[in-house]
C-alpha cells in the first residue's frame, strides 16, 4: 500500500441508544503509518466511535473500513487485523504475564512454541521481564497497561486502537507508555488513539479531531487547532488573592475574550492580541494600580485552550453510554 492509503475510515456513523444520540453522522480517516487523536468530553461519542471500528458495536447507519475491509460485512477479518486496548486492562488477574501473553497467541492460532517465543519477545519489549511469572493481579497499574497493550500487538497487527491508553497512570508511567507508542508507529503500525490528555495528542498525534455531541467539530495538527483560537495569552499571577477582582476588572481592557481565574493559584488568563503591547500595557495599568504581581508573561495557546473554545468544557475521562454494551454477533 502507497504512504498516502486510507487505513481507517468511517462514514456518517450514527448510533442512538433510545433518545440519546452517541454519534449523530461522525466521520473520520487516518492514513497508513499515521497516529489520529481523537479528543472529546465525557459522553462526546469516543469510545462509540471505537466500538464500531473494532466490530464491537453495530452502528445504525453509515459504513466503516479498517485496511481496506467492510467493518460489518467481515467482522472477522476485520478482527485478524487489528490490536484493541481498551480505557480498562484486559488481562487475567489469575495468570500471570507470560501465561496471559501466551494465552492471547493461541486464541490467535499462533501454535505453542510461536505463542510463547512472541510473549517473550513482548515481555522484554515492555520491561515486564522480571515480573513475568507472577500472578498479573500483583502488578501495579502502570504494568497492567503496559501487559494489556502487549496482549493487543501479539499478532502483530497493522492496526490498533487504544482508548484512553494511559488513562489512570502517574505521569512516569504515562511518559514510558508514551515512548512505546512511539516505537509502534515508528515500526509502521496505524493508530487511532482517544484520550482525556490533551498533552498527550499534542506530543503523540499526527492529525487531531475533536469529537462533541457525535459530531466532528475541528479536524488539524495540534499546531492548527491551537490557531483556531487565535491571540495569545497573557499570564498573571497577584501576590495578594484579595486584589484578583481588581485585577481583573483593570485587565479587561487589553482582553479580546473571556478571563479566567483560579482563586487558588491567585492565576489570571487574559485572552489578547498578538504582540508585547498588552503586556506592557498590563504592566502599566496594574503598576498605576498599586497591584503587585508574583509573575506576568505572553504565551501562545495551547491544545487545552483550543479544546475549551470549540467544545466550552474540559475533557474527562468517558464514561460508556447505556446501551454500548450491545455485541455484534
Amino acid at each position: 500500500m502507497s504512504a498516502m492509503t486510507t487505513t481507517v475510515l468511517a462514514e456518517d456513523l450514527v448510533k442512538t441508544y433510545g433518545d440519546v444520540t452517541a454519534l449523530a453522522g461522525l466521520s473520520l480517516a487516518v492514513p497508513e503509518g499515521s497516529v489520529l487523536g481523537v479528543l472529546g468530553p465525557n459522553g462526546a461519542g469516543k469510545t462509540t466511535t471505537v466500538r464500531v471500528l473494532t466490530t464491537l458495536l453495530r452502528p445504525d447507519s453509515g459504513r466503516a473500513e479498517v485496511a481496506g475491509i467492510d467493518v460489518l460485512a467481515e467482522p472477522r477479518e476485520v478482527r485478524r487485523r487489528i490490536g484493541v486496548s481498551g480505557q480498562y486492562a484486559a488481562v487475567d488477574e489469575y495468570l500471570t504475564g507470560r501465561e496471559n501473553l501466551e494465552m492471547v497467541g493461541r486464541l490467535y492460532h499462533l501454535g505453542g512454541d510461536s505463542a510463547r517465543t512472541r510473549a517473550a519477545e513482548l515481555l522484554e519489549q515492555f520491561d515486564l521481564v522480571d515480573a513475568a511469572d507472577r500472578p498479573a493481579k500483583t502488578y501495579s497499574g502502570g504494568m497492567r497497561r503496559r501487559l494489556d497493550l502487549a496482549g493487543a500487538l501479539v499478532a502483530r497487527p497493522p492496526v490498533l486502537f487504544l482508548d484512553e491508553p494511559t488513562t489512570g497512570l502517574d505521569p512516569r508511567s504515562r511518559g514510558d507508555m508514551w515512548d512505546v507508542i512511539r516505537s509502534l508507529v515508528a515500526d509502521g503500525a496505524t493508530l487511532l488513539l482517544t484520550t482525556q490528555y490533551l498533552e498527550e495528542a499534542d506530543q503523540l498525534a499526527d492529525n487531531i479531531i475533536v469529537v462533541d455531541h457525535g459530531r466532528v467539530i475541528a479536524e488539524g495538527t495540534a499546531d492548527d487547532l491551537k490557531t483556531m483560537v487565535g491571540g495569545e495569552r497573557l499570564e498573571v499571577v497577584v501576590t495578594d488573592p484579595a486584589e484578583l477582582g481588581r485585577a481583573r476588572e483593570l485587565l479587561a481592557t487589553v482582553a479580546t475574550g473571556e478571563i479566567t481565574v483560579d482563586a487558588h493559584t491567585r492565576h489570571l488568563t487574559v485572552p489578547c492580541a498578538v504582540g508585547t503591547a498588552p503586556l506592557v500595557e498590563a504592566i502599566r495599568l496594574l503598576d498605576g494600580a498599586g497591584i503587585e504581581v508574583s509573575d506576568i508573561g505572553l504565551r501562545r495557546p495551547t491544545l487545552d485552550d483550543a479544546f475549551l473554545s470549540l467544545t466550552g468544557r474540559e475533557t474527562a475521562a468517558e464514561q460508556p453510554t447505556e446501551g454500548e454494551q450491545e455485541v455484534v454477533r
